[in-house]
């Protein structure tokens, strides 16, 4: 049988403990829909109104333009290094430390505004009744250098694979909508996003599941 959403759902719930807290990774490439899995994930996780599940990007540790300018990386933003990657995940770490009842800290973690192209320090909420934590990003899967303790405080793994036409065009929509006219952001695809595509493809085969494209959410411009 084909895997659906629901079975994602199925699955995802499984992984949720009655006590501590647990993390589900979404990788990919860009453009092959992680956010927008995880946030449909996370809806339906959350439709009964309680706090027992939250979404963390890893695009919350983008390293400032200021800092990539200084180190001269700047035009390869959303390269492995262009990431505060121990950042990442000293605070998965943190959001699995034990939490007795509700009555713990709450966890802010930064988030990114696709406007601005800049992370927001404390834009996200983790309640301390969460427990099933979703966290998406291109590099879950890497096994090299820092990127190597994030897979070591994910429970799980998905892996959103993506017809490659589909996951360019979509791209390509994406920074069109956020402001680049169409040839600047065909060359950025090629230029930037093609490269990190290829390292996140090599990642694949170290994912506890592929997601095919059926079984995600359909989306003009999804990460």
């Amino acid at each position: 049988m084909p895997l659906t959403f629901d079975d994602l759902l199925t699955r995802a719930r499984a992984l949720t403990p009655d006590r501590g807290r647990a993390v589900l990774g979404i990788a990919g490439s860009p453009g092959s829909g992680k956010t927008t899995l995880a946030e449909r994930l996370v809806r339906a996780l959350g439709a009964d109104g309680t706090d027992r599940v939250a979404h963390v990007a890893m695009d919350g540790f983008h390293l400032a333009d200021a800092e990539l300018d200084r180190l001269g990386r700047r035009d390869r933003k959303g390269a492995p290094d262009t990431f505060d990657a121990a950042g990442y995940a000293a605070l998965l770490r943190r959001l699995r430390e034990p939490v007795e009842g509700e009555a713990g800290d709450v966890v802010y973690a930064p988030g990114f505004e696709r406007v601005l192209e800049q992370a927001l320090a404390g834009a996200v909420r983790v309640p301390p009744a969460a427990r099933l934590i979703v966290t998406e990003g291109n590099y879950l899967l890497l096994g090299t250098g820092v990127w190597a303790r994030v897979r070591a405080q994910l429970d799980e793994v998905w892996f959103c694979e993506l017809d490659e036409v589909e996951r360019v065009r979509r791209l390509v929509a994406r920074h069109e909508a956020f402001g680049k006219g169409h040839a600047e952001a065909v060359a950025w695809v090629d230029r930037s996003d093609r490269p990190n595509a290829e390292l996140v493809a090599a990642t694949r085969d170290r994912a506890d599941l592929v997601v095919p494209m059926a079984a995600m959410p359909r989306v003009g411009t999804g990460t």
